[in-house]
């Protein structure tokens, strides 16, 4: 009587991204005593984003929500399109998160996670203030990656 061998399990190889993660803190324009956090992470086929914000009066052991999940990645037939996929939803942060990562995956022609808990409501901005935050996050997180695509 023959036994039959058990399955051999094959071996794996652990792969670290191709740059370590960035992150980032800056001062948003026009949201008074509010800091942007970017944390970047560059791979070899797609870039991960996540944001937040934090402000003096936030205690060290708070936990804040996780915010909105979207991958995004350009349309090859339309330069100018984005196709998106949400992938996790907060209502306060699905909007926003959603236009930082199509304007990301345009502007780097790369397919983008955007992780982001910005509820641009909650910082009581107008939409042209609203507008110069997003603006100078989206030009700081393309001007990273093409520093880095230089290397």
């Amino acid at each position: 009587m023959a036994t039959a061998a058990a399955p051999t399990i094959p071996q794996t190889e652990l792969v670290s991204p191709t740059r370590k993660p960035q992150e980032l803190s800056f001062p948003l324009p026009k949201a008074l005593h509010t800091t942007g956090h970017v944390h970047l992470t560059f791979l070899a086929h797609c870039v991960m984003v996540h944001l937040a914000t934090s402000t003096p009066g936030d205690s060290a052991g708070s936990v804040k929500p996780m915010g909105s999940f979207v991958y995004a990645m350009p349309d090859r037939t339309s330069p100018n399109a984005t196709i998106s996929t949400t992938l996790y939803t907060t209502s306060s942060s699905i909007e926003y998160t959603t236009r930082v990562a199509k304007i990301l995956a345009r502007r780097i022609r790369q397919p983008v996670y955007v992780g982001c808990s910005i509820d641009p409501n909650g910082l009581g901005q107008t939409v042209e203030e609203e507008m110069e935050g997003l603006t100078h996050i989206v030009n700081l997180i393309v001007e990273k990656y093409e520093a880095q695509k230089k290397q």
